[in-house]
């Protein structure tokens, strides 16, 4: 008798007859992704809108402990332009204020970066070295800013040099704890394989140490910056104008409190955008970083 033919699975008869196009797929995940990057972090920011504007409107505290977004958001088109005559905050505009605190991170926080890594290299390499000086690195890393920034003041004045050396100061420690970790880390089989090969000191440090130290080393330095930036008010609380956190500090002297949000709000996104520039400085220097 004929056989009947067999019947084909539902299941596979639908994935050969629609299968999905491979560009749809790949579309349909950028969205997802896109939804989660975008809309998620503006969704945060609705939210977080509306709870301080309820709270502001509530009653419960004045316009200067809690002022809406509306005021906050006035004063800084107030510091941001020149209106009646008055140009921005203290005769400088806000872009003004936060570019001069931002080449005071950079010179400052630069400085403390560059020193860190070369004495992390150094106290990594050398045993008698990182036995003699961690302990005062590590001290210096437990202590916060305004520990000292009045011994600073009475060293070097009132101008720059105590704003950039505290900044260089607040940086240095996590660069260099960070640096030294990592070359210590670096596996000996790999050293011992360079120099077996003929490579000399130097050679071992420019292709072995430098490159297994640089994840570590970038760690340290995102460090480094947040540091300098949750010390950059501390650096600018004397003769801080103009500056951003000088500005803030002024700004709280006269219970400003629109100024001081705007301030704060400046100060923290663009430290954002500074620890997202270097997240992608990390990823193009150190591309193996995760991977196996």
């Amino acid at each position: 008798m004929p056989t009947a033919p067999p019947v084909p699975d539902s299941g596979a008869e639908e994935a050969l007859r629609d299968p999905a196009p491979p560009r749809r797929r790949w579309g349909e995940r950028a969205g997802r992704t896109l939804l989660v990057r975008l809309g998620l972090p503006l969704l945060s920011l609705g939210v977080f809108l509306a709870l301080w504007q309820s709270v502001a409107s509530s009653g419960r505290w004045s316009d200067i402990l809690v002022p809406p977004p509306a005021k906050v958001w006035d004063a800084f088109v107030d510091v941001s332009t020149t209106h009646d005559g008055v140009r921005g905050y203290d005769g400088k505009l806000l872009i003004e204020h936060l570019a001069i605190s931002l080449r005071r991170i950079g010179v400052g926080a630069g400085s403390g970066i560059v020193i860190g890594v070369l004495f992390g290299l150094v106290m990594g390499s050398v045993r008698w070295v990182r036995a003699l000086f961690e302990p005062w690195i590590t001290f210096l890393r437990t202590l916060p800013p305004l520990a000292y920034f009045s011994l600073l003041i009475v060293w070097l004045g009132i101008n720059e040099e105590p704003k950039i050396t505290l900044l260089a100061v607040a940086a240095f420690p996590p660069v260099a704890v960070s640096t030294t970790t990592a070359v210590s880390s670096v596996p000996s089989s790999l050293i011992e394989a360079a120099r077996a090969l003929g490579a000399s000191r130097w050679d071992v440090v420019k292709d072995i140490v430098v490159p297994s130290a640089l994840p570590e080393t970038f760690t340290g330095i995102r460090l480094a910056v947040g540091v300098a930036y949750s010390s950059l008010v501390a650096a600018e609380l004397v003769n801080g104008l103009p500056g951003i956190g000088g500005m803030v500090k002024d700004a709280a002297n006269y219970n400003n409190t629109p100024v001081v949000i705007v301030g704060i709000f400046v100060i923290g996104i663009s430290g954002l955008i500074i620890d997202g520039l270097l997240l992608w400085l990390e990823r193009s220097a150190v591309p193996w970083r995760g991977r196996s």
